[in-house]
């Protein structure tokens, strides 16, 4: 019998990315090339989102311990955050208040960031999971962020470009970092550097370490010097997607029960982290011309 920790997560991340897919034909059909995985980036995040938001309101009691020892009602706040994610995706994928929802979402993020990960790597300096957790939300909040921007354009063009390009950076150094990671351990299966080694049944481990360290440094550096910065995040976004349909997908499908939930969030945190690296490449397209040219 499926737990409802698996069962309802999966179900809310299914029906999302299907319904994603199916209101966004008229972005699809319009769009070339990448431009046509760029427009999906909307439905990479709302996907996940709603996973880790089903997760959250059927596992609150567990989360809640994450919530910080000094800050009251924590079960009320792994309740809210389940919420806040679940409509969020389904701003996003109704294409409805995005402009409301985005910089919410980002400030969300941000708040995980200062409130649980940078104490957290404070207290145990030299952990490396620690660290990339903390640059991982990093670029959840900095995705977010820059897509905020794009959406104040035509308003507050001079704030849209601070908000696109402050995203641009803080997505660029945890990409560097992290393929710097994976020249470092090779063991680690592709994607977030964390703790999961890429299994036996890969061909050639050691070689898609390489390939994503590689990707990952030279399409960082693009986006921190400003240089095909919307390609290097539409790269970056498409390796993400590969990795999680031909590797954390398959590995979800044979997961044994007591390893299922692990798995499932593989598969949407992977997700999640191709997709607001999308959101950086739709913010720098619709960046205005004059304003890419003084940058």
């Amino acid at each position: 019998m499926i737990s409802r920790f698996i069962f309802w997560p999966s179900i809310a991340g299914a029906a999302f990315l299907v319904a994603g897919f199916l209101n966004f034909q008229r972005e699809l059909r319009a769009a070339k090339g990448l431009d046509k995985l760029i427009a999906l980036g909307s439905v990479f995040v709302a996907a996940p989102l709603a996973t880790f938001g089903a997760e959250h309101l059927v596992a609150g009691r567990s989360l809640a311990e994450l919530v910080p020892a000094w800050i009251p009602a924590r079960l009320f706040w792994a309740y809210l955050v389940g919420i806040a994610l679940v409509a969020a995706a389904v701003s996003l994928t109704s294409k409805k208040y995005v402009r409301l929802s985005v910089p919410l979402l980002a400030a969300m993020f941000f708040v995980f960031v200062f409130t649980i990960h940078i104490p957290n790597v404070i207290a145990h300096a030299k952990d490396r999971l620690l660290w990339t957790v903390a640059l991982r939300d990093l670029t959840f909040a900095a995705g977010s962020l820059a897509l905020a921007g794009s959406q104040i354009t035509n308003t507050r063009p001079r704030l849209s470009t601070v908000l696109i390009h402050t995203g641009r950076v803080l997505v660029a150094i945890p990409l560097i970092v992290f393929g710097i990671e994976y020249f470092l351990h090779l063991e680690i299966a592709p994607g977030v550097p964390l703790l999961k080694v890429t299994p036996s049944w890969v061909p050639l481990p050691f070689a898609w370490a390489y390939l994503t360290a590689f990707v990952l440094v030279i399409c960082g550096a693009a986006i921190l010097l400003n240089k095909y910065a919307r390609s290097a995040a539409a790269v970056v976004g498409l390796l993400m997607t590969l990795v999680t349909l031909f590797l954390y997908a398959p590995i979800l499908a044979v997961a044994p029960a007591q390893s299922q939930v692990e798995a499932l969030n593989y598969v949407a945190d992977t997700l999640l982290f191709g997709g607001v690296i999308l959101f950086l490449a739709q913010a720098l397209y619709r960046e205005p011309a004059k304003l890419k040219a003084s940058s």
